[in-house]
């Protein structure tokens, strides 16, 4: 196969952990006799600082050619202003419209070698195996937004064509896995959440049936998410319940480092990136984790590129060097050793055979 993969390293600790993710690429392009071309160009802070706008007409048009687009992080103190008119997240949020990724799949599932990197209890992750589903491009955060000397509003839309889509995508990935999926709203006071919740009955009534169904309030579903874990499946949600959400479920691994994310639309192309942030205070340093941007190039085998043989080697890669030990500074533990972004790497591109 060949390929054009747009590259965004971004901000901060962005360029480390692509630099890495594209290492890895090319290790699965020799192995498996693929040809991957990378074209690197600028988003965020970075893009400000160079040509005025977090999202140039040269990133655009490269990432409307590309067959997916993987991404670092985004943003920093320098551009923390939040009444900037200028700020690196347009750049993202933009992007995803652009891109019309509209579903954002973040995995979460726990190495048994890194349960003592959480706060919580290991009977508590024994059996950890979840996906959260995120709408990406509707609701508060891209609402019509206004503020004045003494008010200001963001408002929340979503339609029924949005919520179904999502649920759709989100059903189909669960009949694929244990046949659960999770419904989270706020149905007791939101509108929003009352029509979600009646198109969400409606769909999995009528096109998946088979598949169980639980809906929960948002403060009830952030509760059992640490509370029982293990029972959850698929999560289907809407934007900003699902920005929090994955945060929170970020700490059932220990450290943002190890989590990766897919921006999925209707068609094959994809927006792949870590969930982590710019890490500004370690940029730089050689000491950032790779792993959950590897594993989000595993994601882009799979689902832009549709190499699930090549995505599961750098899955079990990933795992295998954890299993062997690697350990980066987020998740070592007291009297184990501690590498480099670069040194993980290695380990990684070593354990793909």
């Amino acid at each position: 196969m060949e390929a054009l993969i747009a590259l965004l390293p971004g901000d901060g600790i962005g360029p480390d952990v692509t630099n890495s993710a594209r290492e890895v690429l090319d290790a699965v392009a020799r192995k498996f006799d693929h040809k991957f071309h990378f074209d690197e160009q600028l988003i965020g802070g970075i893009a400000i600082d160079q040509t005025g706008d977090p999202l140039p007409a040269a990133t655009i048009d490269c990432c409307n050619s590309a067959d997916a687009v993987f991404l670092g992080a985004v943003g920093g103190p320098k551009w923390s202003d939040p009444n900037a008119t200028v700020r690196p997240e347009q750049g993202l949020l933009k992007l995803r419209a652009t891109l019309n990724v509209f579903a954002n799949l973040r995995p979460v599932k726990i190495y048994p070698e890194l349960v003592g990197a959480s706060p919580l209890r290991p009977e508590i992750l024994a059996g950890v195996d979840l996906i959260v589903v995120r709408e990406l491009t509707g609701g508060i955060y891209f609402g019509k937004k206004s503020r004045d000397a003494d008010s200001a509003s963001d408002l929340c839309v979503y339609t029924v064509a949005e919520i179904e889509r999502i649920v759709r995508m989100a059903a189909k990935l669960a009949g694929e896995r244990r046949g659960r999926l999770c419904s989270v709203d706020k149905a007791n006071v939101l509108e929003t959440s009352r029509l979600w919740r009646d198109v969400t009955n409606r769909l999995m009534r009528d096109e998946f049936s088979a598949i169980e169904l639980e809906t929960l309030l948002v403060d009830a579903a952030a509760m059992h998410l640490l509370s029982r874990p293990s029972d959850f499946d698929v999560i289907v949600t809407e934007n900003m319940f699902g920005d929090i959400l994955t945060d929170e479920a970020s700490m059932l691994t220990g450290s943002l480092g190890m989590l990766p994310s897919a921006s999925l639309g209707d068609s094959s192309k994809g927006l792949y990136e870590p969930i982590h942030g710019s890490a500004p205070d370690i940029a730089g340093l050689g000491i950032a984790n790779p792993c959950a941007a590897i594993a989000s190039a595993a994601l882009l085998l799979r689902h832009s590129l549709g190499l699930e043989r090549e995505a599961v080697a750098v899955e079990k890669a990933i795992e295998r060097a954890i299993t062997n030990g690697a350990r980066t500074a987020d998740i070592v533990a007291r009297g184990e050793s501690q590498i480099s972004t670069s040194e993980m790497t290695a380990e990684i591109i070593g354990g793909l055979g």
